[in-house]
């Protein structure tokens, strides 16, 4: 994967952030990941040694509040901030780029996903109007039945734990879920339970 920020462009994006309000350290790392979607989630020594230089320049300033380090931006900080307001324009750019890269790949995962439930249900159906399963003698076709409808309880709910937890995963980490992956994912289902249903049926 590509770097998320270019060079010198993480530095700008500190700055931003403090020019919102003070924070604290923890903050401004939770903060860059939640903007990028998660794409990137900062270690505290690569976030602390750049505000440390940015106090260093005069542009930040801490303050210390309880346990906490709180950093707040100065005047000369505000004046960067504003004088490079284009720049800043082009990273929130790239930054809105890679979530959507991020929801291009959960789309993409749903519908392979779907596809490959498709296409093992229609090779299941042919396999079995092919061949016939016969009954072998004192083998109740009921038990084998509810044999078979347990499997396929827990292929769903794997299924659904599956994709359940990659989309919440998703969100929980600042991506964007849009409406059309739930619509393709909701057609998919849509499709695979009509496969069924002929499947089932005498």
């Amino acid at each position: 994967m590509s770097p998320v920020f270019s060079h010198g462009d993480l530095r700008l994006y500190l700055l931003n952030l403090l020019d919102e309000g003070p924070r604290h350290g923890y903050d401004i790392m939770q903060a860059l990941s939640d903007r990028t979607g998660g794409t990137y989630t900062p270690s505290a020594g690569t976030i602390y040694p750049r505000l440390a230089k940015l106090e260093e320049e005069g542009l930040v300033s801490k303050s210390v509040d309880g346990r906490k380090t709180v950093y707040e931006i100065t005047d000369a900080g505000r004046a960067e901030v504003s004088s490079r307001a284009g720049d800043m324009q082009g990273i929130e750019a790239g930054l809105s780029d890679s979530v959507r890269l991020i929801a291009d790949e959960v789309r993409g995962s749903v519908r392979e996903a779907m596809r490959s439930l498709r296409a093992d249900l229609a090779a299941a159906t042919r396999e079995e109007r092919a061949t016939p399963r016969q009954a072998p003698a004192g083998d109740d076709p009921r038990v084998t039945s509810r044999e078979q409808l347990s499997r396929a309880d827990a292929a769903v709910n794997e299924f659904r734990a599956r994709v359940r937890s990659d989309l919440r995963t998703h969100v929980a980490r600042g991506g964007v879920l849009e409406a059309s992956v739930v619509d393709a994912l909701t057609a998919a289902l849509d499709t695979a339970a009509r496969d069924i249903t002929r499947a089932v049926r005498p």
